[in-house]
């Protein structure tokens, strides 16, 4: 088993802890899933940028997650290691802003949520949540380089998509989600193009050699 695991000391409240990953699986477009007959968290699709699986419980304080990406041939990748870094740095650098906002001091005599769970006077608390705006922007960048590149580098342009699409997934539910899902369109349509100026050129280069 290859996977990226973390405990993190919180002594939070459950609730609070419960919160803050429903919502970041949420943004992040996780659904619950099946991997290998283990219930986990699954996210990414098998053309642009894979599939990602997460797993988290919180006892006694302790925040417990496991996180991994399918490799090739159906196995487990961690998030450290050159190999399917285009996948790899994205999920890792999220899972980081989620353990950042998972630490942020809660006020004293308050918790979030009482105002369901609790008195009828008691009312939730604003926590800071992970906005993946960052992402959004990115996504909507690399879009506009990977339709650039498809007509010059067409290589490029397919990395620049892939590291775009996962970039607008993760962007999808933050303030910027209108960036993310043109980010998405564009990295998709630069594929596209790359992949028919990519034939184009063989079937020159091809066409070429034989007369």
């Amino acid at each position: 088993m290859a996977r990226y695991v973390k405990d993190l000391v919180l002594n939070k409240p459950d609730d609070f802890v419960n919160f803050m990953m429903n919502d970041y699986l949420q943004k992040n477009q996780f659904a619950m899933s099946d991997w290998k007959g283990e219930p986990a968290y699954r996210a990414g699709d098998a053309m642009m940028e894979g599939y990602k699986f997460l797993k988290w419980s919180y006892i006694n304080g302790t925040l417990h997650l496991e996180a991994w990406l399918k490799g090739t041939g159906g196995g487990e990748w961690n998030l450290d290691g050159f190999v399917g870094t285009l996948q790899k740095k994205p999920y890792k650098n999220s899972l980081e802003q989620l353990f950042t906002a998972l630490q942020q001091e809660i006020p004293e005599g308050q918790q979030p949520g009482q105002g369901q769970s609790g008195g009828q006077n008691a009312q939730p608390i604003p926590v800071q949540t992970v906005d993946n705006s960052s992402a959004a922007v990115q996504a909507l960048v690399l879009g506009i380089a990977s339709l650039i590149f498809a007509f010059i580098i067409p290589l490029i342009s397919i990395l620049l998509a892939v590291v775009g699409y996962s970039r607008a997934r993760m962007g999808s539910g933050s303030s910027k989600a209108g960036m993310a899902k043109a980010g998405k369109i564009l990295c998709t349509i630069g594929v596209i193009a790359a992949i028919v100026v990519w034939v184009l050129n063989i079937l020159v280069t091809v066409g070429l050699l034989i007369f």
